[in-house]
């Protein structure tokens, strides 16, 4: 049988028909796929191999589990798998829809250690948001951001405005610089503050940039944390008042993926108690069939893109 499926063909995503996949794993039926800022940068750069592409996804299982997938693979024998930390596996980091077939499909095979299950009543259709707010989440437990501390979050595109959403859900509150109008209006449907003033307990960058850390650092208490979420693609600089103020810089990538901390399963809380948080992150929806149009609507944040997902199944 064959399937729908977004590959890159010369640095253009294009619609293809491949064969549903086989063999070992837990076949998924793709419901919800979304486009993550870096699947616009790697294929700009040409990073992109002939596999489908898409590492936020979300449907339902042979069972019939509705579930949302950690495309993050190990080989669950190391110290780091044990951990739950997938993404320092000793075998090598490998990422379903960036270095072989991810979810902007018809269908996947998963292993099943990689599935979440959904809570009860969570709408599969938003559920590839999960994927994001995992990533949230664990820069938040990194930065060891805890009730009573002043947050601020310099940048509002999906992963600050994720930032945001793990926020609220944690009922802690935070203020947040945003660029764009858009932008503003999204991260005030979810309770964020936009008039930052004063220094900060914690700052996360969310954007990942010589200029956002400057930022960071210019906002961040003496001594305060910095959360860099934010994927630099670029050599990311330091300014010299990083030394006199003293905060901690700390990074974050992926999410732990062993329970009782597992992310994806607050995440899935989180968006399963406070379903309006996808009114605020998802600004367009489309089928496969226009790939095209979604990808070059995602590629435009100033037009007033934020999340653009696919309606798969």
């Amino acid at each position: 049988m064959m399937m729908k499926a977004v590959k890159i063909v010369d640095k253009k995503p294009v619609l293809v028909d491949v064969p549903e996949p086989s063999g070992s794993g837990v076949k998924v039926k793709i419901v919800s796929s979304s486009i993550c800022g870096s699947d616009i940068h790697m294929i700009a750069k040409g990073a992109f191999g002939d596999h489908i592409i898409g590492h936020e996804f979300s449907g339902i299982a042979e069972d019939g589990r509705a579930v949302a997938i950690e495309p993050i693979t190990g080989c669950g024998l190391c110290m780091a798998c044990g951990d739950g930390h997938r993404i320092h596996c000793d075998a090598g980091i490998y990422v379903m829809g960036v270095l072989g077939d991810g979810g902007m499909a018809e269908y996947v095979s998963v292993p099943a250690a990689n599935l979440v299950e959904l809570p009860t009543g969570l709408d599969i259709r938003i559920a590839s948001l999960i994927e994001p707010l995992a990533v949230a989440v664990h820069g938040l437990d990194r930065a060891h951001v805890r009730e009573g501390d002043r947050v601020l979050i310099v940048g509002a595109g999906p992963i600050g405005l994720a930032i945001g959403a793990a926020l609220r859900g944690r009922g802690l509150p935070y203020d947040i610089i945003a660029r764009h109008d858009h932008q503003k209006i999204a991260a005030q449907k979810l309770g964020a503050g936009h008039r930052p003033n004063g220094h900060y307990d914690v700052v996360m960058d969310a954007v990942g940039s010589s200029a956002s850390l400057k930022q960071a650092v210019q906002m961040v208490k003496p001594m305060g944390r910095i959360g860099l979420v934010g994927v630099g693609w670029e050599t990311i600089g330091l300014a010299p008042e990083f030394s006199g103020k003293e905060p901690m810089l700390i990074p974050s990538m992926g999410y732990n993926c062993k329970s009782p901390n597992r992310n994806f399963e607050e995440a899935g809380k989180i968006l399963h108690e406070r379903p309006d948080i996808s009114e605020a992150m998802v600004s367009h929806r489309f089928p496969l069939e226009a790939v095209t149009e979604a990808f070059a609507t995602a590629a435009n944040r100033a037009a007033g893109a934020i999340k653009v997902v696919f309606d798969i199944a």
